[in-house]
């Protein structure tokens, strides 16, 4: 298995070139050898100014260090905040020197991160070498195949979002009514767990649940598919439903002729047999099914959308609580038809406060200004509504928040 770095077009600011060029690592589950992907012309001549302008001093933090050795348990989101003020820039910072660092998803523990400041510019080097003297790199945009290893900084800290990658948690209104229903359980049971056998069937009489081929026969299971409403508008834009398992189909739902008491033959409806392989929690008759999804990894840039975004936050996973805490996953009410996508990064406003101004003798209410309150990041995305990441936060984000572009 390799992990390919795939150039990919961006637009013509100086961060799209930079995240242009370093692009999107993909993961193949089949492939076992590197494809050749063509560098444009474009691409290259983006890359070469990248690689020669470096980032503005007025983007390094104040307190930023000469030099960073990489530990375990570093993110390269975190290791961007000692640099940058802002950490999704950090492809900018990296990306300058693509003779040291070839791919910046691909930094380790045990490496040495040195910062080079000349001319008004800076860049970032694995090389020590005196400060003020810049290397000279010759360039050659390339797509490049390394071997994959795990060894390597991610992004984030996995373990944050993978349940999310994982698990199919936004529904559309079609989906959900069209999806089939356990409906009884072996020997009667109630409760159903993993190693359990139960019967489901499909949600119209006109389709039933057929074992076409054997990728089609593994089944996700959920419950409690709750509306998410946008905040302004009310419109519901999916339903976010809760996984609790999986199933395999043991046999396809079929009907058989009976001959009745009255001596009548009848069509009775034999229900799909479905075995329980994992259990998040018990299951139960009404629970329902959707087709295991085909795998999806991704690595993640973390950059700034393109477009101007004006986005809410809809709800709160996992919690009845309206406010998040850093860490915590929000859903928002933008989405793929909205030029959302996986690595954007927005900024979250706190609700300026409504009070009255008591040195005015006509006391009118006055609105305090909306002020940034934190930054979040998309990592999954659907039509309307998206999954992000909340990074970092001064105080409570809450149900309702706007979101931004990043400045």
């Amino acid at each position: 298995m390799v992990n390919t770095v795939m150039a990919k077009p961006f637009s013509d600011s100086l961060l799209s070139s930079a995240l242009g060029f370093l692009a999107v690592a993909l993961l193949s589950s089949t492939a076992s050898q590197a494809q050749p992907y063509p560098v444009t012309p474009e691409q290259r001549a983006t890359a070469q100014q990248a690689a020669q302008r470096g980032v503005a001093l007025s983007e390094l933090r104040a307190d930023t260090p000469v030099s960073h050795t990489v530990v375990p348990g570093d993110t390269l989101w975190n290791i961007s905040g000692l640099f940058l003020k802002s950490p999704w820039r950090w492809p900018e910072l990296w990306g300058m020197n693509l003779a040291d660092i070839k791919n910046p998803h691909l930094i380790y523990p045990g490496q040495t991160l040195y910062l080079i400041q000349a001319n008004g510019r800076a860049t970032l080097t694995t090389q020590a070498t005196a400060q003020g003297s810049v290397p000279t790199v010759k360039l050659s945009p390339r797509v490049r195949a390394e071997s994959l290893t795990s060894g390597a900084l991610p992004t984030l800290q996995n373990h944050l979002i993978e349940p999310f990658l994982a698990e199919p948690l936004i529904v559309d209104e079609a989906t959900l009514s069209g999806a089939p229903r356990i409906v009884s359980a072996q020997d009667s049971r109630v409760l159903l767990t993993r190693g359990d056998r139960a019967y489901a069937r499909s949600a119209s009489s006109n389709e039933l649940i057929d074992n076409v081929n054997q990728a089609q026969r593994q089944f996700r299971v959920f419950r409690n598919a709750t509306p998410l409403k946008d905040p302004v508008t009310a419109e519901v834009l999916g339903y976010e439903a809760q996984y609790i398992g999986k199933a395999l189909l043991a046999r396809s739902e079929t009907t058989q002729e009976t001959l009745g008491q009255d001596g009548k033959m009848r069509t009775e409806i034999v229900p799909a047999t479905i075995d329980i392989v994992k259990a998040k929690e018990e299951m139960r008759a009404g629970d329902r099914l959707l087709p295991e999804p085909a795998p999806q990894i991704q690595s993640y840039v973390p950059h700034a959308p393109r477009q101007p975004v004006d986005a809410r936050i809809v709800s709160v996973y996992g919690s009845a609580v309206v406010n998040a805490a850093q860490n915590q996953v929000v859903a928002i009410n933008r989405g793929t038809a909205d030029g959302i996508e996986s690595g954007h990064v927005l900024a979250i406003l706190q609700d300026g406060a409504r009070v009255v101004d008591k040195t005015d003798p006509t006391l009118p209410t006055i609105k305090l200004p909306d002020e940034r309150n934190g930054l979040l990041m998309v990592f999954r995305t659907f039509d309307k509504l998206s999954y992000a990441l909340v990074l970092d936060i001064t105080n409570g984000v809450k149900i309702g928040d706007r979101l931004v572009n990043p400045l």
